[in-house]
């Protein structure tokens, strides 16, 4: 390896570190309390050098988004490897109500950056964190169609909104286990489907 690839290959280590400590910090302090300085200390890079990666704090929210994102691509590439679409969804169930502790303290990662990102005048980063729910609107939208559902559209935006609204209850009131209780409750949703559609229509 030359030292140039070295360098590239630091470069690009120090780049996802900062992207990573954007995502943690920015979940836990939001987009408005958070400083570069604050991601630069998580991430125990120095301040100057941050802004060889990124220019401002907005690019290293669009960094935070692209991490969220690709944590969610990991996240259902796992999925994808359970051999049925109705286990795989009960999977993601379990894996929110696993990050119930977190949830409680700050919500859900991506909906609370949305609904803060939402009350700027300007920047277009809402439209960035709403790209990141629409990854997983469609990945769900896809287990609902493959198990030959109707509107499987109109059923991941239930299944998805049951899992925004039970992350927003269980931070309001600093209660993990509403995570517990409405995911469980989300599974004997998913188990009450059938092909026809029948158990398909109220809302978990």
């Amino acid at each position: 390896m030359t030292d140039s690839t070295r360098a590239s290959a630091r470069g690009a280590g120090k780049r996802r570190r900062l992207a990573a400590a954007a995502a943690a910090v920015l979940h836990r302090q939001g987009a408005e309390r958070t400083t570069i300085a604050d991601i630069a200390a998580a991430a125990d890079v120095p301040v100057g050098n941050v802004y060889y990666y990124f220019k401002t704090k907005d690019e290293l929210v669009q960094a935070a988004l692209a991490e969220h994102a690709g944590n969610l691509a990991e996240l259902t590439g796992e999925l994808g490897k359970l051999p049925d679409p109705l286990r795989r969804l009960k999977a993601l169930v379990e894996a929110w109500v696993a990050q119930r502790d977190v949830a409680a303290r700050y919500g859900c990662p991506t909906g609370t950056l949305a609904v803060e990102l939402d009350k700027r005048a300007e920047g277009g980063l809402d439209l960035e964190a709403g790209r990141v729910i629409r990854l997983l609107l469609d990945w769900v939208e896809h287990q609902f169609r493959d198990l030959g559902l109707p509107d499987p559209e109109d059923l991941a935006l239930t299944f998805v909104g049951a899992y925004q609204g039970m992350s927003l209850l269980a931070n309001a009131l600093r209660d993990p286990e509403i995570m517990t209780r409405q995911g469980a409750r989300l599974t004997r949703w998913l188990d009450s489907l059938d092909g026809g559609g029948t158990g398909a229509r109220p809302a978990p």
